[in-house]
């Protein structure tokens, strides 16, 4: 019984000192420093800012459906419930019109609002948190050039308990700390480029990384590919070879995949395509060179070896064959080489024989598109194929495809579309 007591009391203890901690970062003011204002914004730093913007494709979250730029209101889904995106225009009401540089400042490096209310890390600052105060400076003098837009925050709704300010200052206990940007001394400036970059402004790791039960990145796990939350997209691992890393490509490949959304060795679907179209077709070619240099100098990952895969059921392969010659074999070829320039081949693309089919199955159900940009203004498109397929077409025409012409990879089943479909594939 004493040791029982014992064992009460030091949870007991332990639960109110995680409680203390809590309620400090709850309470915790960060200084606010101005050091700008949209009077003092120069030319310069207004251009810069501008560049920053599309780095950080700001423009994707912050505008609804035809409304806009930059004036929220699009509804983010969660696991947790929707957040909506907030007004960036400098509109004094109803924007960040009355802001500071220093309020904007905390909000980007310590994820506080005006008020100094905590931020739900939908926003991703523990991303930003690594931006210069230069570049946040930009991006607040930029911000406040643009035409304001009258339109009231949306109300988010999130389910209890996560709708509470000490949730949130909970999953900051545990999860966030800020962190501006340490350069490496061991790496090139261009390398240092690259990281800042890809760590920062461009959150690449808020869809390319794992998240935990309370939706926070595997920092681990950095760019090891994750099913992006409520998407029903997989972003593949950025360090496997045999998903979508890049470090056995030539350099101008990369860049080129950044630059146009196509490249002699693959090319962008689903969320990465708008990433391209708003964001990185824009960046400067030392940037993306930068870009590409840290990605392929990423640490490798070595997935363990895939044994020979389960074959298909002869008759899944049969109605696959069948549905594949139907639907596909005009585009993809009869032997899935493809056609260059304009479809991709599926024999040898690792695309296809990832263990996750996620991408596969939305590719048929919602169609694919590439990006259009200006080194590629016309791409061609897979069209969707949700109301031709039935679950069991999709599930035969995948399976045949992944064990055709020389591509060794699982079959699908009618459960895995089914899951895909619905978002709770594993």
């Amino acid at each position: 019984m004493r040791v029982l007591r014992l064992l009460l009391a030091a949870l007991l203890l332990l639960g109110i000192g995680v409680l203390a901690v809590t309620l400090l970062h709850l309470w915790r003011e960060e200084p606010v420093v101005d050091t700008l204002t949209p009077a003092t914004a120069t030319a310069a730093q207004i251009e810069r800012g501008a560049y920053l913007a599309r780095a950080g494709n700001c423009i994707a979250c912050h505008t609804a459906r035809g409304g806009a730029p930059y004036a929220g209101g699009l509804g983010i889904e969660t696991p947790f419930g929707t957040v909506y995106a907030t007004n960036l225009t400098p509109d004094a009401e109803t924007g960040i019109g009355r802001w500071t540089s220093g309020e904007f400042w905390r909000a980007l490096h310590h994820g506080r609002s005006k008020n100094g209310r905590l931020l739900y890390p939908a926003f991703p600052y523990p991303n930003y948190s690594a931006l210069t105060r230069e570049d946040a400076d930009a991006l607040y003098a930029y911000l406040h050039s643009l035409a304001p837009v009258q339109r009231p925050a949306t109300q988010h709704q999130l389910r209890f308990p996560y709708d509470s300010q000490l949730a949130l200052a909970s999953w900051r206990v545990l999860f966030f700390e800020p962190s501006p940007y340490q350069a490496d001394a061991t790496r090139s400036a261009e390398w240092n480029r690259g990281a800042y970059l890809v760590r920062g402004l461009g959150h690449c790791n808020a869809c390319h990384a794992s998240r935990n039960v309370f939706g926070a990145t595997e920092e681990s796990l950095e760019l090891s590919g994750g099913l992006i939350p409520m998407q029903n997209w997989y972003a593949p691992s950025l360090t496997s070879v045999a998903e979508a890393g890049v470090s056995n490509w030539e350099r101008e490949e990369v860049v080129k995949l950044l630059k146009t959304g196509v490249s002699r060795h693959g090319s962008v679907l689903g969320p990465m395509a708008e990433v391209v179209y708003r964001s990185t077709q824009h960046l400067s070619e030392p940037d993306l060179n930068a870009i590409a240099l840290f990605l392929q100098q990423l640490p490798a990952s070595n997935p363990p070896p895939r044994g020979k895969p389960e074959p298909a059921p002869s008759d899944a392969m049969t109605r696959g064959a069948r549905v594949y010659e139907q639907h596909c074999a005009a585009c993809h070829g009869a032997a899935g080489e493809g056609a260059a320039g304009a479809y991709p081949a599926l024999a040898g693309n690792r695309a296809v024989t990832m263990p996750m089919t996620a991408n596969l199955v939305r590719v048929v159900l919602s169609g694919g598109f590439l990006p259009a940009t200006a080194g590629n203004p016309r791409p061609y498109g897979m069209p969707p194929f949700t109301h031709v397929l039935d679950d069991a077409d999709i599930a035969a025409v995948l399976s045949y495809i992944r064990q055709s012409w020389g591509n060794q990879a699982e079959p699908v089943s009618q459960l895995d579309v089914l899951q895909h479909r619905q978002g709770r594939g594993p």
